[in-house]
């Protein structure tokens, strides 16, 4: 038995009682699953768009667009408050203590700023195609933090991903053509491109550092604690982002950002709120995803959506898509292909080994 289908299978077996997901009919089970995959793609590439039209339309400051992907947490916390467990269940000899929680999430928090101010810089500097194409390379980052972080053993497909994911990053960054918004320079192409790439690596350790957390510190991965951890790390990451935008000297230029806004005051103030809901819509669909089937499978959809922004991007921004892109693009569906494809092997095989087991408590 792999670790992948032992973490399955223990899964299983913990969450039976306690998950209502569970109990669901397959098609039930899998409409919960189309709709957080609807979530997570359309929360992703709205933000992003939403992104660079803050950029495009006079908009500069990188601290309040690192500030407004976690400024909407507060939407979270209604689904929290419903599905919280009772006093009695969260208080048992297992849980950790407050300290330890309040140290992991600040950690975890300031890893979510840092993430969070590297795709804003990156995505000022480049154009929304350009930028998703990179962000693809999570996976093949996803990769090597599982492997060291999380035992996942490294098989050929995988490595086959990691391996074209890599080239299509590095088609971008050779490519003389490569565009970023009107008016950036070359260096500034190659910042955005080299922060964009730290970003992807970031947010893949935040995710195998996350779930060694639940693994060895929560011990438990419910919906409600899922949500827990995902709101108090927004919280931190708001914090150090607000402290950011006044240590920076940020905040003065956003009435000035108010008043030359391309498409006026109002519309000013709705992108930014617009880009935090998308941000949260997104987060709903990865905490769902993560909770109904895998925090791999979360992340694997997530680079699925990174390829639907640049043709988004193509309609409502008119960027540019060379030869070069395409076959980048094409490199990232076939990187992303092959990832997936472990992931179904994975859960076959755990699928049959967890019928097993049942066969055997139930003759048992």
């Amino acid at each position: 038995m792999t670790d992948n289908q032992e973490s399955i299978v223990n899964k299983a077996e913990n969450l039976m009682d306690e998950s209502p997901f569970l109990k669901l009919k397959r098609w039930q089970w899998w409409l919960l699953v189309a709709i957080n995959i609807f979530f997570l793609i359309a929360g992703q590439a709205a933000a992003v768009l939403l992104g660079r039209f803050y950029y495009d339309k006079g908009g500069n400051s990188k601290w309040m667009a690192t500030l407004v992907q976690t400024a909407g947490f507060p939407v979270l916390c209604i689904p929290w408050f419903l599905l919280r467990p009772s006093r009695e269940a969260s208080t048992s000899s297992t849980s950790p203590s407050i300290k330890t929680l309040a140290l992991l999430y600040f950690v975890l928090g300031v890893l979510l700023a840092g993430d969070n101010m590297l795709y804003s810089v990156g995505l000022l500097y480049l154009s929304a195609s350009t930028y998703s194409l990179i962000c693809a390379t999570q996976l093949a980052f996803n990769a090597v933090f599982s492997y060291f972080l999380n035992s996942q053993k490294v098989t050929a497909l995988i490595l086959n991903s990691v391996v074209i994911l890599s080239l299509s990053a590095a088609l971008i960054a050779v490519n003389d053509d490569s565009d970023g918004p009107s008016g950036v320079p070359k260096g500034k192409f190659l910042i955005g491109f080299l922060c964009t790439l730290g970003a992807s690596a970031l947010y893949s350790l935040l995710l195998s550092v996350m779930q060694l957390s639940f693994q060895k510190v929560l011990k438990k991965e419910t919906f409600s604690v899922v949500l827990e951890m995902q709101i108090c790390t927004s919280v931190v990451a708001s914090c150090l982002s607000s402290t950011g935008l006044f240590a920076s000297g940020e905040w003065k230029s956003l009435q000035h950002e108010l008043e030359v806004f391309g498409t006026g005051r109002v519309s000013y103030v709705l992108t930014l709120v617009w880009t935090a809901i998308t941000w949260q819509v997104c987060a709903v669909g990865v905490v769902g995803l993560i909770f109904v089937v895998s925090s791999l499978f979360s992340n694997v959809i997530s680079t699925l959506s990174l390829a639907v922004t640049p043709l988004a991007a193509l309609v409502v921004f008119h960027d540019k898509m060379n030869g070069v892109k395409v076959i980048a693009m094409l490199l990232a569906l076939c990187g992303f292909a092959s990832y997936i494809y472990q992931n179904y092997i994975d859960d076959k095989k755990a699928r049959r080994l967890q019928t097993h087991v049942r066969e055997i408590q139930h003759t048992a």
